[in-house]
């Protein structure tokens, strides 16, 4: 890895040339399209905005981004990611940070997010920040049928919350794999997507103990709301 400064900026439509680059080499079985990413971006500016992406540069290179969208003042972790050779460097918590201070922006009053139940990494960077589990969303990602650990925020302008988040490259948890949202619409999973397990607490034989319902199914007349859910990588 270089060591290069990583800045984080405002993504942009010419970016996403080297956006899909990254994109389909940590998602290549469930990669979300350009189109996507554009319909995502035309929601991020003006007064209306609804979405916030940004992307990490090292020099020419991207090494990551990251999305937020908000509805009725709920925020939704769309994507984390950070290139391979970023792992471990406290990345994708500065990624997590930024979206978490758009939430305050956009006065959020609660921020949630999806993730594989087998990746403990990213569980325990998004526990560090304060989110907490509150169900499974059952064989949310395809191909694969693995569950969603669905985790919320309650309040992200709580102070401490981002500042008690960031993690150094010296800590070893600081790197997580990619997750993602399978829907780039907050709180709407793909029309395959199981019911979510309300307050599930996953135990070690995978039987949590759960209220159940039912999440709003997708836009069958929107594109894009026919992708594959939270992303996090880095």
């Amino acid at each position: 890895m270089s060591g290069a400064t990583v800045t984080l900026r405002e993504m942009r439509w010419w970016d996403l040339g080297r956006v899909m680059e990254l994109e389909e080499e940590l998602f290549p079985e469930d990669a979300w399209s350009r189109g996507m990413f554009w319909s995502e971006l035309a929601h991020a500016r003006g007064r209306d905005a609804t979405r916030h992406y940004v992307v990490a540069e090292s020099g020419p290179r991207l090494v990551g981004y990251a999305g937020l969208a908000v509805f009725d003042r709920t925020g939704d972790v769309q994507t984390i990611a950070s290139a391979r050779d970023h792992w471990g460097t406290g990345l994708g918590a500065r990624l997590l940070t930024d979206l978490l201070t758009a939430a305050t922006a956009f006065e959020c009053r609660e921020v949630l997010l999806e993730v594989r139940v087998d990746n403990a990494r990213a569980q325990r960077l998004y526990e560090r920040f304060g989110f907490e589990p509150i169900g499974i969303r059952r064989g949310y990602y395809q191909p694969g049928n693995v569950d969603a650990l669905v985790m919320r925020l309650s309040d992200p302008a709580a102070p401490g919350v981002t500042a008690g988040g960031i993690v150094t490259a010296a800590d070893g948890e600081a790197g997580v794999s990619p997750e993602r949202v399978v829907s780039p619409e907050a709180g709407v999973p793909t029309e395959t997507s199981a019911p979510v397990d309300v307050g599930a607490s996953p135990d070690t034989n995978g039987s949590p103990e759960t209220s159940t319902f039912t999440a709003n199914p997708a836009n069958s007349a929107n594109p894009a709301t026919s992708v594959q859910g939270t992303e996090t990588h880095g």
